[in-house]
């Protein structure tokens, strides 16, 4: 399986402030990476690297080798590039539409004209998204009106829609439950077998059936592995998930 992203020596300052310490990494394709680690330890820093967001940050200083299908990744076109990376944030963005408009405003932009067709592509994303059921009797309200939780899957839903070639979760996933989570994660299985997923996750049980888990600490790697692997060498993993199981936030 050939590697979709690999980064060598890659290390990214805010200033005199330096957030990533010689990342080296290769990503195969149609793999999930999750990423975790405290807060602050560079695992958004990196994934913005990869659609390359941190462009848009002044004062930003970025030396080493990032490729994505072995091509240089800052000597991309910007704009193909974002779409070919999606990304959906932390804190929710819906369009200040409908929530049936935020799903069918793609593909209409697209060409797509008939109703029952829209109608289709609207419920089939928002099932896949585990929120068909909560918003199925007021498509036509503003989306702006739904809950965080239900927000944050409205834009999961816009973003499987789009089947990028690689999907960015940045903690997207925190503001629902664990059994909404692992209903949002089959179905990027399901619909997205062939997009590179990455997922930054604060709970263990988002990320414990990834392909690849990466533990960050202070802008350096600091183990990586399996969630099988990493519970017997990693201590960041290990205090992690005993915090969190203690806490009843794993489910194995």
């Amino acid at each position: 399986m050939a590697d979709m992203i690999t980064a060598k020596n890659l290390c990214l300052w805010y200033g005199d402030t330096q957030a990533l310490k010689s990342i080296n990494i290769a990503v195969p394709e149609h793999s999930i990476t999750a990423l975790i680690g405290p807060s602050g330890c560079g695992k958004s820093t990196f994934l913005k690297t990869l659609n390359r967001m941190n462009d848009l940050i002044p004062g930003v200083k970025i030396t080493g080798d990032v490729r994505y299908e072995s091509k240089d990744i800052f000597q991309a076109e910007i704009n193909n590039l974002r779409k070919e990376v999606g990304m959906v944030f932390q804190k929710p963005n819906p369009f200040p539409m409908s929530i049936y408009d935020n799903i069918a405003y793609g593909p209409r932009t697209h060409g797509v004209r008939n109703r029952a067709k829209l109608d289709e592509i609207v419920e089939r994303s928002l099932r896949d998204a585990a929120i068909w059921d909560e918003v199925k009797d007021r498509l036509r309200k503003n989306a702006l009106g739904l809950s965080g939780g239900q927000q944050q899957r409205l834009c999961i839903a816009r973003a499987l829609l789009k089947k990028p070639k690689i999907l960015i979760l940045d903690d997207s996933t925190s503001a629902v439950d664990t059994k909404t989570d692992a209903s949002i994660r089959a179905a990027l299985k399901t619909y997205l077998p062939e997009t590179t997923k990455f997922i930054i996750a604060q709970r263990i049980s988002s990320l414990q059936d990834s392909d690849l888990i990466l533990v960050l600490d202070g802008g350096v790697i600091n183990g990586m592995g399996t969630h099988e692997e990493l519970l017997q060498t990693n201590a960041i993993y290990q205090e992690i998930y005993e915090e969190q199981t203690k806490k009843g936030g794993v489910t194995e």
